[in-house]
């Protein structure tokens, strides 16, 4: 039944997909951020829609009557040299195979991020973008939340299969990035029954990131949570439900969720911790000894016995994944793709900040500037979340640089008006 629902609201978008190309993204965000198909068990399970919806989103440039409007700005630059670096180190790789392989996934994301760069130019598409990625990652957390409760938090909460967010370290990084789009929605929500629907599910959401027992997850959420509060308005009702809930959350976890945690602060005795040590220091050695890193998929041992043998055990035959966004493109695309990787950080970062300035005295502009202020603190928890765990390519991250992008521009095209912003 699931597997026939999903099918029938794809293929029954399609035709307005081909006239309306944001439609395409909408859907294909949908498709790419749930998984809906991920949770039935029939033939929609392995079924291509997410190509299926990017043939028709790109078929759509040539029926729709409306022209995208193509601008250049920086992190349009950088993204594109990013792609093009990650494509000769393909070509270079020391697994061809796999490689060829990881990049077509990848380029496939990156493809629909340009095209969301042309296609969501105005308030009401990146609003609605912005719901339908809130809903997607978000119903996971609601649904892992209620599990947390329901099970006391003794499982681990887990994303869909086959996904970036399958494993329950990657879906708590996903959701600590959603929680504060969550809150974007709330302050720019007027309806007050989706108000209260909006604040549930982020003490839902909470609850599931706790309940994915992830440790990187944990570090990201008090990033987030402190940041949150930092950047946002309405500071006052923010301060008053983390100063409630905390103790709540804290308290609600088991035995088994406590003593894991605490091994954060003893990470030379955890065997885990350690190895992601050894996985960094290892695409260090990579890099340096290859100015194109070895390529996707290079973490192997073939490839741990070449550049740090001392790192492999060839006992157990154990050897270390990436464990770090930041790693992660260092070993695979060097030194220049890390700095590519990095100025994405930092221009997102400085885009934000320029809407901020641009729309602090603008209550016609509040939805710009809390916006703005919510992505950065969605990238923080990227960044602290990522610098544990191997998501360097996850498409949210790269969807939220572009809607700044986008969102800069939209600003820049308006008379800012001088009302106050209501900061209670």
């Amino acid at each position: 039944m699931r597997d026939l629902l999903v099918t029938i609201i794809v293929f029954g978008l399609l035709p307005f997909v081909l006239t309306r190309t944001h439609l395409g993204i909408l859907l294909w965000s949908w498709i790419g951020y749930m998984n809906p198909h991920r949770l039935g068990w029939g033939f929609a399970f392995n079924f291509p829609f997410a190509q299926v919806i990017a043939i028709a989103t790109f078929c759509s440039l040539i029926f729709s009557k409306k022209k995208l409007e193509f601008f250049w700005s920086p992190i349009f630059g950088w993204l594109l040299f990013f792609n093009v670096w990650m494509v000769i180190t393909t070509f270079f790789s020391l697994q061809p195979e796999e490689s060829w392989g990881q990049l077509d996934k990848v380029l496939k994301i990156q493809l629909i991020i340009f095209l969301t760069l042309f296609a969501m130019g105005d308030r009401e598409k990146i609003h609605t973008l912005i719901w339908v990625i809130v809903v997607s990652i978000g119903f996971y957390g609601i649904k892992g939340g209620v599990f947390t409760i329901i099970s006391g938090g003794g499982a681990h909460v887990l994303g869909p299969l086959g996904t970036f967010i399958e494993g329950n370290t990657t879906v708590g990084l996903a959701l600590v990035m959603v929680l504060p789009l969550v809150w974007y929605l709330y302050l720019n929500t007027d309806k007050t029954w989706i108000r209260y629907a909006l604040l549930c599910s982020m003490f839902f959401i909470a609850i599931g990131i706790l309940g994915t027992q992830s440790r990187g997850a944990l570090l990201a959420i008090v990033a987030v949570s402190g940041f949150l509060w930092l950047k946002s308005r309405k500071k006052g009702l923010l301060f008053v439900s983390m100063l409630l809930l905390a103790p709540f959350f804290y308290m609600f976890m088991p035995e088994s969720w406590h003593e894991r945690m605490q091994t954060i602060s003893d990470y030379k005795a955890d065997s885990s911790a350690m190895g992601r040590v050894e996985a960094w220091e290892f695409a260090i050695k990579m890099a340096s000894e290859r100015f194109l890193g070895g390529g996707f998929e290079s973490f192997t041992a073939e490839n741990y016995l070449r550049f740090a043998p001392n790192l492999y055990d060839p006992v157990t035959g154990k050897f270390q994944d990436a464990h770090s966004i930041y790693f992660e493109v260092l070993g695979e695309h060097g030194f220049i793709g890390l700095l590519a990787f990095l100025m994405l950080f930092f221009l997102a970062w400085r885009a934000a900040n320029k809407i901020i300035k641009l729309t602090k005295s603008s209550a016609e502009q509040k939805w710009a500037h809390d916006l703005a202020t919510m992505i950065q603190v969605s990238i923080v928890g990227y960044g602290v979340g990522g610098a544990f765990l191997g998501l360097a390519y996850f498409d949210l991250f790269y969807h939220l640089v572009v809607i700044l992008a986008l969102v800069l521009r939209i600003i820049e095209a308006q008379p800012v008006a001088t009302s106050k912003l209501d900061t209670t």
